[in-house]
């Protein structure tokens, strides 16, 4: 009969494939109310919600464990931690200010090219040495990005997907500064830090842009806001229990559930060749999670 401590460890990458399958689950929850919201009213609000209302969850995943609240953030690196915040909130930003003008499926797929361009920008901010295999990884990445975006002469065929490609840059960005931060911060606290910062500055946005939500509306961004962080802290626990290579492939079943959601939402079918280069990238990061160790995830 195998020991408890054996019996625990062989558990953990099933426990661990649990989380990040319910993390994503909720990442694609969020991104279609974000869609059907962001039809109606301005990113920069919807971000602002997304943050207020994720504060909730935060704050309790926080109040949880014998450090208190006080206790954990005294210990953050505060200044990695605010350009780690910022970074990820113009990911969020950029990503809900996209959604109105590309199917969600190709949408979520976009923003998943950050792990494309971290390959690119690692060897300049990190000084990490840039392998064959990884930057023809990058390469083939690329090119299924290019044959989802299919960029054509309209403002509404390119505006879409450079928001997006822009959010996969800051989403980036922010994993970048997540390598640059002290290994000894809190998870949790991070999360925390991320929505609390993120509500602060998104909340300087509305004098520019604001459309008063109805009732329903503000319902639907407090769930929007509420998953977000629980997938967030879902994600986190998983990636605590299990290297990022192997949940790499579990990551991207919140394309597949992103797709199924926008095609009973609103009859959204995703043509062929932008199914072939979904394919290209989810390959293509994939491989490069595997070889890089590199902790994906959605961006909302």
């Amino acid at each position: 009969m195998p020991s408890t401590a054996v019996t625990r460890t062989s558990h953990l990458p099933l426990a661990s494939i649990g989380f990040i399958l319910a993390s994503m689950l909720c990442f694609a929850i969020v991104d279609t109310l974000a869609k059907a919201i962001a039809l109606h009213y301005p990113a920069n609000e919807l971000t602002f919600f997304r943050m207020l209302f994720g504060l909730v969850p935060a704050i309790a995943a926080c109040c949880v464990g014998k450090r208190s609240l006080i206790d954990r953030v005294k210990r953050l690196d505060i200044k990695g931690q605010t350009w780690r915040a910022l970074t990820l909130l113009g990911a969020s930003g950029f990503f809900f200010a996209g959604l109105p003008y590309i199917p969600l499926g190709e949408a979520v797929a976009i923003a998943y090219s950050e792990t494309l361009l971290v390959v690119v920008l690692a060897p300049f901010m990190l000084n990490e040495r840039l392998t064959a295999r990884s930057a023809v990884a990058a390469l083939i990445g690329f090119i299924g990005v290019l044959l989802v975006v299919r960029p054509g002469g309209g403002e509404s065929n390119w505006l879409g997907p450079v928001l997006l490609l822009l959010s996969a840059l800051c989403g980036a960005l922010s994993i970048i500064q997540i390598k640059r931060i002290r290994p000894t911060d809190d998870s949790r606290t991070t999360v925390l830090f991320f929505t609390a910062v993120g509500t602060v500055v998104s909340a300087s946005t509305l004098a520019f842009s604001w459309t008063t939500p109805t009732f329903d509306a503000l319902v639907l961004m407090a769930l929007l806001g509420a998953l977000a962080t629980a997938g967030q802290i879902l994600m986190t626990v998983a990636f605590r229990r299990a290297d990022a290579g192997t949940l790499a492939p579990f990551n991207y079943t919140s394309i597949v559930w992103a797709a199924l959601f926008a095609y009973i939402a609103w009859g959204e079918i995703i043509a062929p060749l932008s199914l072939a280069g979904i394919a290209l990238i989810v390959g293509s990061a994939i491989a490069v999670a595997l070889q890089r160790k590199i902790p994906e995830g959605p961006i909302a």
